[in-house]
């Protein structure tokens, strides 16, 4: 192809179902609730908009700090703090609705019934395109032990919110376990229809004055461009054993990060810690996708999907 030639390349995607009108979507927890961007980004270009987790019951999340920059990313341990499904219906979902943009919400629950009444009653919401479960929570039927750490309460949670609704179900997976590949197989074979990976990685830091933590939780998620290798490495490992679409979360500060994502397998990817940082990220990353798209000759976002190549193959 002529790469002097200008053309619109071909961005989009289908998610599990969803079909996105380009592959730049928002990570849960860094973009609100969509309007406390509208200053910065046009709603109506992202792909899809993740909004914050949201829970049965509103939560006031843990007491400051409760976020702290680190080398080469950040730590949060906010908390999930969150209106609750009915206010976030009530109030949230008429604004988002008003634009073109596809919604995704992101649910968390402490227990699999919570997770259910949740995917029920966001079930039949005008707007409402798909359901991403996030699994990094805490189990309080099992322990504390975290839904996604295991891959027998991980294909549990995903069963019990498939047979909750009707939208595609998209789980996030938690990097904070020994066999990645094992719990994104079991999620699968509950009928997940996507996986998006990685949530933050558990981290912590210290005030050697004070000889005190940080955060006032004492731990917190590690986010930003420190995870992007171990993002990257996981996704490339779930993306050669499981058949669903596969979504690449961690440490996209620039389309140079997501173009990895996607030369792994991803087909689509979340923009998070970047958006604190410049709050034009994902409209940022979206037109240098697209310049990159054109400059290469590449016509169509497929055709660069999945084009690694290994160890042992030829130029």
């Amino acid at each position: 192809m002529d790469k002097s030639r200008k053309f619109s390349p071909k961005m989009a995607v289908n998610i599990g179902g969803v079909a996105l009108k380009n592959p730049i979507m928002t990570a849960s927890g860094t973009f609100g609730y969509g309007e406390e961007f509208t200053p910065y980004v046009d709603l109506n270009r992202l792909g899809a908009i993740i909004v914050k987790g949201i829970s049965l019951k509103p939560r006031r999340g843990n007491l400051p700090p409760r976020i702290m920059e680190t080398a080469s990313g950040m730590l949060n341990a906010v908390g999930l703090e969150n209106v609750g499904v009915d206010a976030f219906i009530k109030e949230k979902m008429p604004f988002l609705r008003d634009h073109d943009a596809t919604v995704i919400v992101n649910i968390f629950g402490e227990t699999i019934e919570e997770y259910q009444k949740v995917a029920k009653k966001l079930d039949r919401i005008d707007g409402v395109c798909a359901l991403e479960i996030n699994i990094s929570c805490p189990n309080v039927k099992r322990g504390g032990i975290a839904f996604g750490a295991r891959p027998d309460v991980a294909s549990e949670v995903a069963r019990a919110v498939k047979t909750a609704t009707r939208l595609p179900v998209m789980v996030k997976l938690t990097p904070n376990v020994t066999d990645i590949v094992e719990i994104a197989q079991s999620v699968e074979d509950a009928g997940a229809d996507a996986i998006s990976l990685i949530n933050t990685i558990t981290g912590m830091s210290v005030d050697i004055e004070k000889r005190i933590p940080h955060l006032a939780n004492i731990t917190g998620g590690l986010s930003g461009p420190a995870i992007k290798p171990i993002a990257l490495r996981m996704v490339w490992q779930v993306v050669k054993h499981v058949h669903v679409p596969v979504i690449g979360v961690g440490g996209i500060m620039d389309e140079r990060d997501a173009l990895e994502f996607f030369i792994v397998g991803a087909k689509a990817v979340q923009v998070g810690t970047a958006n604190f940082i410049h709050h034009t990220a994902t409209m940022d990353i979206l037109e240098g996708l697209e310049t990159y798209l054109v400059e290469s000759g590449i016509d169509d976002i497929h055709d660069l999907i999945g084009t690694l190549r290994e160890e042992g193959e030829k130029c």
